[in-house]
């Protein structure tokens, strides 16, 4: 064991270490001599000297004293207050000193020590009587404590301190012992307030002199099993942790604003009272009295201009995962900081889940679905047999129900899994205990089988288990920390790992592979369904068979709200001990992965739009007098189609830059153009409400038909070009047959369908197998619709203000947007989940996309080039003066045309 053996795990969860003293020890034995009754008077004790005087640090604790020896071989000697007779100033009575042999005196009221000087007696001595106390770590070796069950005194010398610096405190704390739990700790807590107002956080500290102090407050450093208590000081530069104590390896804790990485709102015992900071590679997790001093805390540290946070992976990571560019582990690990789960608290730690259910045989078949664990079931309902009888139980309880009696995550099971790694949480948690041999976590088909039989286990796994960086040292008792022996006289040891294993690094590597796996990937949601998303509680939670007790649950316990002490300590206790659910952050089904044989046969037409990077300006064409409106590229990439302001449709040849027609279509602005593939017909949309047909190869316009009651705003058409869709400020969406050659244009005749809105149309897109039609409107909203049934499929979580750009992935599984707003929103098409969202500083007006590398021309003229896969910005370009009003792309993305308000268009290889 390390030098350093005394810590705030030595103690009792929630107690407090106020202060220490430099002591000399000395132990007396208390013996009744035979021939008296056990009833015979204190008188008639004998008290013994055990041996020499022991140098040390005496802890004074608010529920124990514990003296530190300095000789790292002798036990750490802990005594519970509650367990004391009698703690007082040691008066030297020398009346009765009887000679026992040289060098010791034996007497029956008191015991003159040896640490007296001389003939006069060193009274600075506090003299603690108790009937048991605990030897720690005796030999520095980390084994369960020892409870000794004899009265003693022990003699604390103090070396540099008056007994009057110590005896007050001990002595207040003692009598908070004799009161019930809660009494206690009112009492022990009027004790700290006191104490802590003593405490002054010099200025001195302070870096420099420009640096000013923002506010103060008091929190708990929350570590795994462990509350320290200390003052957080928020300067302009600095956060300071200043614990009350002397337990830390520092007296003050400094982490410069510039230094943090992350700050993230925790709940801790189910309230919104935490806060985690990432600071280079460090945490530091705080727990603070109200929600409200948290809040006051978070909203503090945003102010300061130095605080440069890294940005927040909720933008990118779940549309990351879904493209396959981080792993199944990386976006777990992400799901339960979301939730709230983390390292620093075992109450709340990270759970991931079993996916591998073949822990028997020699060869694990990664290829085979039948080594798999069921991942759309919770782990108490994979065997149905057992399921059958919890439910019968269930249907029995009364209000309110749970269908489990213990949870998937708990600080029990956690160590349970890593007690070989981090035994002294283990004996904090079990009181200087170890579990019994046999209920040790020895085999790991053993656990699995229980958690599927076993009608109260039903606990997950926790990160270790696919961590091959971590090789599975959990696994092994490398600490050589004796367990015992079970049952058939096996000793305690390394975990039996299944056949297929050759040892831990195999092993985990293994689950890793498992977990990374196609299978999983392609199921993995379903479980993030029952832990974390709509599965989670409610009726969802019912009808999946995943009810836990509803203590587990974020919101059925107001801490803050009950004053009853007792109550509100039995609810810890109970929050603490039986697990938390993690807080729910998914209200529809999630998103299913993209599995890489599907991600890569979509990729590959597009392989161009990859090196977009790279791309450059060959053309600009200054072709209209006002600004452009939209412009669209033919198939082939060379005609270039524009309209604008200006009531003007021209037509350029992308390869020469050479314009072939220019007309005007109309007498106010046109909006919108569409070019028929595969023949010479450009339609028009104009404010005039007019939909505009042109015939390229003639230069006559063909027809001109009263298309809405507004603004035509927008036109697409399907790939099949068996459809042209119009929308309107009027607040329709307008369904025409094209008859090709496209002669005429009237509604009697080609008018299939409207699509009524409550705002006016302003975008458009159809996806590439033209089943489905997405519309966005001025208001924000972006709704789905059937184009066999013209009926609403979807209404989706729009925008602030009105969407400009809109379209489809090239497998229709993903929707991406851009708005007024400033946003930029991707969809999944299957769950209406919003995979990422990104407000940037402009205007939004236009995109184009691939499914992987997007566009999107912003209200200022910035040119945004974005891979959606990876999910960073590669490049901004200042394309255009004033907004780009749209952009179109061939199909392998080696032309891009783009135009603004400028007047412009250009062109970009």
């Amino acid at each position: 064991m390390d030098k350093r053996r005394f810590s705030l795990l030595l103690l009792e969860p929630g107690e407090i270490y106020f202060e220490d003293f430099s002591v000399h020890m000395q132990i007396c034995e208390h013996n009744v001599s035979s021939s008296e009754s056990k009833h015979s008077s204190p008188n008639n004790e004998i008290v013994t000297k055990l041996d020499g005087t022991e140098i040390g640090r005496l802890k004074v604790c608010s529920k124990s004293i514990v003296f530190d020896p300095q000789d790292h071989l002798k036990p750490i000697i802990k005594i519970l207050l509650k367990e004391c007779c009698d703690i007082k100033k040691y008066e030297n009575d020398t009346s009765n000193i009887t000679p026992h042999r040289p060098g010791y005196l034996t007497i029956v009221q008191g015991y003159v020590p040896d640490f007296q000087a001389g003939n006069e007696a060193n009274t600075n001595v506090l003299q603690v009587t108790c009937s048991t106390y605990v030897e720690i770590f005796e030999g520095n070796i980390l084994a369960p404590y020892k409870f000794k069950n004899n009265k003693r005194t022990f003699l604390f010398s103090l070396n540099y301190a008056h007994i009057k610096d110590c005896l007050p405190l001990v002595s207040q704390l003692f009598r908070a012992s004799t009161l019930g739990p809660v009494e206690q700790n009112q009492m022990v807590a009027s004790i700290e307030l006191s104490r802590q107002s003593l405490v002054k956080f010099d200025p001195l500290w302070l870096h420099d002199l420009d640096e000013s102090i923002i506010m103060e407050t008091t929190a708990n450093k929350i570590t795994p099993l462990v509350m320290n208590h200390g003052r957080i000081v928020l300067s302009t530069t600095t956060l300071y942790y200043q614990p009350f104590n002397k337990i830390e390896p520092y007296h003050i804790l400094k982490i410069n604003l510039c230094d943090i990485k992350t700050i993230t709102k925790r709940r801790f015992l189910l309230q919104h009272v935490g806060l985690e900071l990432h600071y280079k590679d460090n945490y530091l997790y705080l727990s603070l009295k109200t929600q409200s001093d948290r809040d006051s805390l978070y909203l503090a540290l945003l102010a300061q201009p130095t605080l440069q946070l890294t940005d927040s992976h909720q933008e990118v990571i779940a549309l990351q995962w879904q493209n396959g560019a981080i792993s199944n582990y990386d976006y777990l690990l992400y799901l339960n900081s979301e939730a709230d789960r983390t390292f620093n608290d075992l109450t709340q730690y990270p759970v991931f889940p079993w996916v591998i259910s073949d822990y028997a045989s020699t060869e694990l078949d990664l290829s085979s679905p039948r080594s798999y664990r069921d991942l759309s079931r919770p782990i108490g309902a994979l065997n149905l047999e057992r399921l059958q009888k919890l439910k019968e139980r269930y249907d029995e309880m009364p209000p309110p129900k749970f269908l489990y009696g213990s949870h998937y995550s708990a600080p029990g099971f956690v160590l349970f899994y890593l007690v070989r790694k981090y035994p002294e949480y283990m004996l904090c948690l079990q009181n200087g205990r170890f579990d019994h041999p046999d209920r040790m976590f020895n085999c790991v088909s053993d656990v699995w089988r229980n958690v599927q039989t076993n009608m109260s286990d039903f606990k997950e796994l926790t990160p270790e288990f696919y961590d091959v960086e971590g090789e599975g040292d959990f696994l092994d008792n490398l600490k050589g920390i004796q367990f015992g022996y079970r049952h058939d006289g096996a000793k305690v040891d390394n975990v039996l790992l299944p056949p297929w294993a050759k040892d831990r690094r195999d092993f985990v590597n293994k689950l890793r592979e498992a977990l990374e796996s196609e299978y999983v990937s392609a199921n993995l949601h379903n479980w993030i369904d029952l832990i974390f998303g709509y599965k989670q509680r409610g009726e969802e939670a019912i009808k999946a068979n995943n009810v836990f007790y509803y203590m587990c649950y974020e919101g059925s316990v107001d801490l803050e709200n009950i004053h009853d002490w007792n109550e509100r300590h039995s609810k810890e206790v109970q929050i603490m001990e039986f697990g938390q659910v993690p807080k729910q952050i998914f209200l529809q089904p999630h998103p299913k992965r993209n599995l890489p044989t599907v991600s890569k046969s979509l990729s590959t037409p597009h392989v161009k739009w990859r090196c977009l990077d790279k791309m450059n300006i060959s053309l600009e064409i200054p072709g209209h007098k006002e600004a452009v409106t939209c412009v669209k590229l033919s198939a082939d990439g060379r005609l270039v189609a524009s309209v604008g302001k200006d009531s003007l449709l021209k037509i350029h040849n992308a390869i020469s830059a050479t314009r072939e027609r220019s007309i005007s279509l109309s007498n106010l602005p046109l909006s919108s153009v569409v070019l028929i593939d595969g023949t010479n017909t450009v339609i028009a949309g104009s404010y005039d409400n007019t939909l505009i047909v042109y015939e390229m190869e003639t230069g006559r316009i063909q027809d001109r038909v009263r298309g809405h009651e507004n603004v035509v705003s927008c036109l697409v058409t399907t790939h099949n070009r068996q459809l042209l869709v119009s929308g309107s400020w009027d607040c329709s969406v307008r369904l025409w047959k094209l008859r090709l050659p496209l002669l005429s244009l009237s509604p009697a005749q080609h008018l299939l369908a409207e699509l009524d809105h409550d705002d006016a149309i302003t975008a458009l897109s159809v996806n590439k197998v033209d089943t489905l039609l997405a519309t966005g409107t001025s208001a924000g909203d972006i709704i789905l619709w059937s184009l066999t049934s013209y009926s609403t499929v979807k209404n989706l979580p729009g925008h602030k203000n009105s969407v400009n750009g809109i379209d489809f992935s090239n497998d229709g599984t993903k929707l991406v947007t851009c708005s007024d707003d400033q946003t930029l929103k991707v969809y999944d098409l299957c769950t209406g989940t919003i995979l990422f969202s990104k407000c940037m500083i402009q205007k939004l007006k236009c995109l184009a996309w691939d499914g992987t590398t997007l566009l999107v021309g912003g209200g200022q003229g910035s040119l945004y080039l974005w891979n959606l896969k990876t999910v960073v910005l590669v490049k901004e370009i200042e394309a255009h003066r004033g907004a780009i009003q749209s952009i179109c792309a061939t199909d392998d993305g080696s032309l891009i045309v783009t135009a603004g308000d400028d007047k412009k268009l250009k062109i970009w290889r």
